[in-house]
């Protein structure tokens, strides 16, 4: 064989094993692209089940059962004086008219016990109800009205989802099939959800008290972690010397950012309630102990920004005569703001979410009052949904979704909000 023919049968040789080795990792690298395909692809739909889930046994939260009576507003009961006093009518029997109209609706029912199964088939915060529209228009005392007065759970849940969550007895299901047949029951907003307080009733309970209780806590929060950490940012980036006790302390930054959340939880309620005695269950004490969890979050986050500004810029303005500060604050930071904020949002977000440390400061307990202030005793909507969770009433639990469809709003707005910010004012260098 000459040694053309050697050399081609080399060359032959050598192109089908490049050939082979080409072939050998394109089918990795579509081993590799298939994988990361399919993790994403499990990813979105375990994700798509837990919203499918929390979304199916929630959304009927946001209705309630109404039952139509019709009520004779009897002045000797109301107002017996006649003085239309604000004060008199307050004090009124309403509860006790609601159930003379169910007795008139169901003149069969004669004894005790039925008596009490009727008049469960109406909340106990009805009464509450009647007084609210007597005290907007007093001029209807006297006179037969009628009012859509909310159900009580046990009938809103069989209402709503049929015999498969009833807890109604026999008897109790042949007047609600009667109501029903004379077009006395329907469904409609639960307006109650969002403008009350917590209660031992489902169907009276609502977010608002913990909505609010939230409210404080993150203004708190934003209040005194957004400066704290900037300035801290800032310092570090920009002033602090580099020596051991600056490294010293930035370890200790990331470090505490990887601090489980309960420990902050356990320093609150040492230091600000035991050693200084602030009130337990407060905004206040919620906001410093989400303060101390998230500064750690928005000192990286301010710091990477502060890196992220080319050092071209900083050269520029001391070459112009600016001094260092100017340099910083007319120059730097205007350009670093936007990371700044983005970080703060995504650890503002983090902190709305927050259970273990609030439980640890008392916030786990029942308020039925809507606060008014940050020192007013409160809770916040993840504790809500813990309470919630806790009740093995299925009215209950349809609450808790529902509370979890609005935490989750939240959340989506406020990472909507830091990813619009950062595409809105964020430079390419």
């Amino acid at each position: 064989m000459s040694k053309l023919q050697k050399a081609a049968i080399k060359r032959r040789d050598i192109r089908e094993a490049v050939e082979q080795s080409l072939r050998a990792r394109k089918r990795r690298s579509w081993r590799f692209r298939l994988v990361g395909l399919v993790a994403v692809l499990t990813g979105l739909l375990l994700l798509a089940i837990m919203f499918t889930s929390i979304a199916s046994k929630g959304y009927s939260a946001f209705e309630r059962t109404e039952v139509l009576l019709d009520i004779d507003l009897e002045e000797a009961v109301i107002d017996p004086e006649k003085t239309r006093s604000e004060e008199v009518l307050m004090r009124a029997d309403y509860t006790g008219l609601i159930k003379t109209s169910l007795r008139k609706l169901f003149p069969q029912v004669k004894k005790r016990k039925q008596k009490r199964a009727l008049y469960r088939l109406v909340s106990t915060g009805a009464g509450d109800q009647l007084r609210d529209r007597v005290l907007q228009d007093p001029s209807i005392i006297g006179s037969r009205v009628s009012v859509w007065l909310i159900a009580d759970d046990d009938l809103d849940q069989y209402y709503k989802h049929g015999d498969s969550q009833s807890r109604l007895k026999d008897y109790q299901l042949q007047w609600v099939a009667q109501l029903n047949a004379d077009q006395r029951l329907r469904t409609a907003f639960n307006s109650t959800f969002f403008t009350a307080g917590d209660s031992r009733e489902p169907e009276l309970a609502g977010i608002r008290g913990a909505l609010t209780g939230s409210f404080f806590v993150i203004l708190i929060t934003l209040g005194l972690s957004l400066p704290l950490g900037v300035s801290a940012a800032i310092y570090l980036e920009e002033f602090a010397p580099r020596n051991r006790w600056t490294d010293l302390i930035e370890v200790n930054i990331n470090n505490l950012a990887a601090v489980p959340s309960i420990v902050f939880g356990l320093l609150g309620l040492a230091v600000f309630i035991n050693f200084m005695g602030l009130p337990r269950s407060a905004p206040l004490v919620g906001g410093l102990v989400l303060t101390l969890m998230t500064l750690p979050t928005i000192i990286i986050a301010s710091r990477a920004a502060l890196k992220s500004v080319p050092p071209s810029i900083r050269e520029a303005a001391l070459g112009m005569g600016a001094s260092k500060t100017q340099m910083v604050f007319q120059h730097v930071l205007p350009l670093a703001m936007p990371g700044m904020l983005t970080g703060t949002i995504i650890g503002m977000a983090q902190a709305l979410g927050e259970t273990a440390p609030l439980l640890m400061i008392g916030m786990v307990a029942f308020i039925a009052d809507v606060p008014t202030g940050p020192l007013d005793s409160a809770t916040v909507l993840p504790v809500q949904i813990y309470l919630w969770a806790d009740s093995p009433e299925r009215a209950f639990m349809e609450r808790t979704s529902a509370a979890i469809l609005v935490l989750l709003a939240f959340l989506v707005l406020m990472n909507l909000l830091a990813i619009w910010l950062r595409r809105k004012f964020e430079r390419r260098w």
